[in-house]
């Protein structure tokens, strides 16, 4: 009884928190239908609420910002949005910053976020993974000797939450693991172990003759 109900929690567990977090996801995209006038809103035209629409919703708004923000004429529009921005106080401060946070993570040349590293923290001998997020700049660096990295340690099992820290380069390695399966390695506290090229490894004793002929090759 113990073995079958271990075995309906590997099951379940995976598949209702999956559910539980699109539920989730789509119930807060779903408010965007609060821009839509109330006479045009699928509960008031067809007499029902359909689920997901607001996502789509999302995803229209998001590629229309993209193609106008991409031509000439929406791009003069953005850069004036910005200019009113800043003459704002406070708001000037938070959006700046925000945008400058967003332009490095999701920029498709940045490089923050695209390689997993092997660091030691929080002390020499204890080794955890992290991500690279760029270089030190501005006055700090000039209060660093050396070539120094900035890294991003997340914590287990929530990696949203974590530390900022600039290491030595000489004291980071770069892993040949993608940060996908980096962050599944950190939130399954190890559990989930990638393999290489972002396989994951067998568990010991479960290999094929195939795979054992290869390890022993290596």
């Amino acid at each position: 009884m113990k073995r079958y109900l271990v075995t309906g929690l590997l099951v379940l567990v995976p598949l209702v928190i999956t559910l539980w977090v699109l539920n989730l996801l789509i119930s807060t995209l779903d408010q965007s239908l609060l821009l839509i006038p109330e006479s045009l809103r699928p509960e008031r035209l067809i007499g029902m609420r359909i689920p997901g629409l607001g996502v789509l919703l999302t995803l229209f708004v998001v590629f229309a910002t993209g193609v106008l923000a991409q031509n000439m004429i929406g791009g003069r529009l953005v850069l004036m949005w910005e200019a009113l921005l800043a003459r704002i106080p406070f708001v000037k401060s938070i959006y700046s910053s925000v945008k400058q946070v967003s332009d490095t993570l999701l920029s498709p040349t940045g490089q923050a976020f695209r390689k997993a590293l092997l660091v030691q923290f929080p002390r020499e001998g204890s080794w955890t993974i992290a991500f690279l997020t760029g270089t030190p700049g501005g006055d700090v660096a000039n209060h660093l000797e050396g070539e120094y990295v900035s890294v991003y340690v997340p914590t287990t099992p929530n990696p949203t939450g974590g530390y900022f820290v600039m290491m030595r380069k000489t004291d980071v390695v770069e892993l040949d693991m993608s940060v996908d399966d980096a962050l599944k390695y950190i939130i399954s506290m190890g559990v989930v172990v990638p393999g290489p090229r972002g396989m994951p490894r067998p568990k010991r004793g479960t290999e094929t003759p195939a795979q054992i002929k290869a390890g022993a090759g290596k």
